[in-house]
């Protein structure tokens, strides 16, 4: 089974590149974030002749996440356990049993800057985000968050600690909120480079920073240990982003036995 996860930046402007990455690389389902559509506006029909459905959770220009699958969509939720908003809850996670694993697609909010409202708001997301998953972990159940954690788990994550001193996604509450997440039960899944030594997942549209490989690990795979103890390989997948008009993310791709 193959599972993906990815920030395409507006499905709409990455249509043509998003159904010729599902040919090329054929995932059984994928996460998608930062949709900025609707819900009855995402391009079902195009994916569909390929041979895929959609959990769709979308409030127009911003935010969004999906899950395109090839096997039935299963148990959908799209709210988390006292799920808060900005000032109303926002599209930022969707859920799916996918051939009898559980997926969750999620877009933590940016959190803007240290102090700021949206800040606060990510940290309180995060911990119902955490919440949410304790009540649905089970030992017998393959389960995995994927998706644009917007937080650099480590020093290791970021091209340059010292450039993002004072910054958001790299702060200690939110590196935080990360870790109580994980302490859940759920193991970061570490993708494979590509090339370089570091898999990052972002990079900057600014000052070529994806040639000169200036990047942040912010996509994320959290899984049980039932989702865990199946993986057999797990990369990023960086040609994605090059060539015209790529996301500023790359896929994350996990294969399971």
């Amino acid at each position: 089974m193959r599972i993906a996860t990815w920030n395409v930046n507006s499905v709409t402007a990455r249509l043509p590149r998003l159904v010729d990455w599902l040919r090329d690389v054929s995932p059984d389902a994928v996460c998608l974030q930062e949709t900025k559509v609707a819900a009855d506006a995402f391009p079902r029909d195009e994916v569909a002749a390929l041979g895929y459905d959609v959990a769709v959770r979308g409030d127009g220009r911003w935010n969004g996440v999906a899950i395109v699958s090839r096997l039935p969509l299963e148990d959908v939720t799209g709210s988390l356990v006292d799920e808060p908003g900005f000032p109303d809850p926002e599209a930022r996670a969707i859920a799916a049993t996918v051939g009898g694993v559980r997926l969750w697609s999620v877009y933590v909010p940016n959190g803007r800057e240290p102090g700021h409202d949206h800040y606060a708001y990510k940290l309180t997301w995060l911990d119902a985000l955490r919440r949410t998953v304790e009540g649905e972990l089970r030992d017998d159940l393959p389960l995995a968050l994927l998706g644009d954690f917007n937080v650099a788990p480590t020093d290791a994550d970021v091209w340059d600690p010292a450039a993002f001193v004072g910054s958001t996604h790299v702060t200690g509450p939110e590196r935080a909120a990360l870790a109580a997440l994980r302490d859940t039960g759920l193991a970061d899944v570490l993708p494979r480079a590509m090339k370089y030594d570091t898999p990052f997942t972002y990079w900057d549209y600014r000052a070529g920073n994806f040639h000169k490989n200036l990047g942040m690990r912010i996509d994320l795979v959290y899984a049980s240990a039932a989702f865990a103890e199946r993986v057999t390989d797990a990369y990023v997948d960086r040609d994605a982003r090059k060539g015209k008009g790529p996301s500023d993310h790359a896929p994350v791709v996990v294969d399971l036995a």
